[in-house]
């Protein structure tokens, strides 16, 4: 969050069970998995830049009912809804530019102002920066070295207990504009 740069990765062969495409939420049932459909094809050694979002599925209407289940009782959904359902309704050809609008709008609604720049060629290790390219993955538990996340309020609770690992919409929704105080 103190980084004044974020690169994206648009060169990097795109890479089947990541965060790129999908996120956690927490439902009622627990975690939920929302996923934006790309438009298959051999995704052998298709760059992250040329995948296109599939907009045969309705996609947008299922995350959007999905995200009003899971939220519409939390603190601050009302509050944050109508920007982000702006940003889901948009079409988007290319996933990597809906994902750099959403980061923008979030990382605007959280107080965090990075400055979103894309890669100019796939460069394995970027030497004096911090590479999180590959640390954060569905695969990849809070177990990992480094990575805690601290219990705060949520919807469900009660019911699952805390859910670490799930996207930062649930923490924008229960936390409101305290979510920066959290992650710092």
């Amino acid at each position: 969050a103190n980084h004044s740069e974020t690169f994206f990765e648009i060169y990097e062969n795109y890479i089947k069970q990541t965060y790129r495409n999908r996120c956690i939420i927490y439902s009622a049932n627990g975690r939920l998995q929302l996923s934006v459909p790309v438009i298959r094809g051999s995704f052998h050694k298709v760059q992250v830049k040329d995948l296109k979002i599939d907009y045969s599925k309705q996609w947008q209407r299922m995350h959007l009912r999905a995200l009003n289940a899971a939220y519409r009782s939390s603190a601050f959904y009302e509050f944050y809804i109508d920007d982000i359902t702006d940003v889901i309704n948009r079409h988007f050809d290319y996933l990597v530019d809906l994902n750099q609008e959403l980061i923008k709008l979030v990382s605007g609604m959280i107080g965090i102002e990075p400055v979103l720049k894309r890669s100019l060629s796939f460069i394995p290790e970027y030497e004096g920066y911090t590479d999180r390219r590959y640390d954060l993955t569905p695969k990849r538990s809070q177990s990992e070295p480094g990575i805690r996340s601290e219990p705060y309020f949520q919807v469900f609770a009660a019911r699952h207990g805390f859910l670490p690992d799930i996207s930062i919409l649930d923490l924008l929704f229960n936390m409101g504009p305290e979510s920066h105080l959290y992650l710092k």
